[in-house]
């Protein structure tokens, strides 16, 4: 049996238990135990699984963004009032699409003589004027296909226009952060957009609420020597992985 073959049988097992034994799935393939530790390995290094004693698990998914918005508010806003003190006025920023980028968007407006690019409509429409008070800030909206996870564009389209620009600062907030595989996210268009405005911008920071810290998700897209500032709560100071972080990152900022 293929390669891709085995992957796929392993994926549609996933899918029907969302937990498989090593046996079970040298039985239903026909192959032996070796095999199946590199067609794990494989899969989890591409997210799509975790491996767990004696077998594999599916990975988490991320809760729906609507539901996202309404959980640790305080803890979000506070992260998104504190990156205003890192943003000088005529930069350019990358924005991508979160709870707590929508929130540093309603900052954002606060301030004038920024270029601001996003795939996140919810960030552009935080930030566009009114026939009353025109915008402070120049906002770029991405194109692409819209995504059916958020009010986002992702997609080649969204990437290739991400490609035709260089920002000052991008400011990503992931699913996860932790001190061996940097920032990750759960989705693959939400992650290929974070990727390529890490690629194209001169400095990063991640914004990452407390309960984001030690963790980690399916696809890492900024390993930690490129991330140059850190911003979450005081009280991630209490997580496990925290005196790790603090020691690899350049600077952290506990809002």
């Amino acid at each position: 049996m293929w390669q891709e073959d085995r992957h796929q049988r392993i994926r549609a097992l996933l899918s029907t238990l969302q937990r498989v034994s090593t046996e079970r799935i040298m039985t239903d393939l026909g192959v032996s135990r070796e095999t199946v530790r590199r067609d794990l390995l494989d899969l989890e290094a591409l997210g799509e699984l975790k491996r767990v004693h004696g077998g594999a698990i599916q990975s988490a998914d991320e809760a729906p963004i609507a539901e996202r918005a309404q959980t640790r508010v305080k803890f979000k806003a506070a992260i998104a009032k504190a990156a205003t003190g890192i943003i000088v006025s005529g930069q350019t920023l990358f924005i991508d699409a979160g709870t707590t980028t929508t929130l540093l968007a309603e900052e954002l407006a606060k301030l004038a003589n920024l270029t601001i690019i996003t795939n996140s409509i919810d960030v552009a429409l935080k930030l566009r004027g009114t026939d009353n008070q025109p915008a402070a800030n120049e906002v770029i909206l991405l194109g692409g296909s819209i995504s059916t996870r958020a009010l986002a564009t992702v997609g080649g389209r969204a990437v290739a226009e991400i490609q035709r620009y260089r920002a000052d600062l991008a400011l990503l907030s992931p699913v996860a952060i932790d001190h061996q595989h940097g920032a990750s996210n759960f989705d693959h268009g939400e992650t290929e957009i974070a990727r390529a405005m890490v690629t194209h911008a001169d400095r990063v920071a991640i914004l990452a609420d407390y309960s984001k810290l030690g963790q980690r998700s399916r696809i890492a897209y900024c390993p930690i020597n490129r991330i140059d500032l850190l911003i979450t709560n005081k009280k991630a100071a209490d997580a496990d992985d925290f005196p790790i972080l603090h020691k690899k990152l350049e600077k952290i900022i506990l809002a």
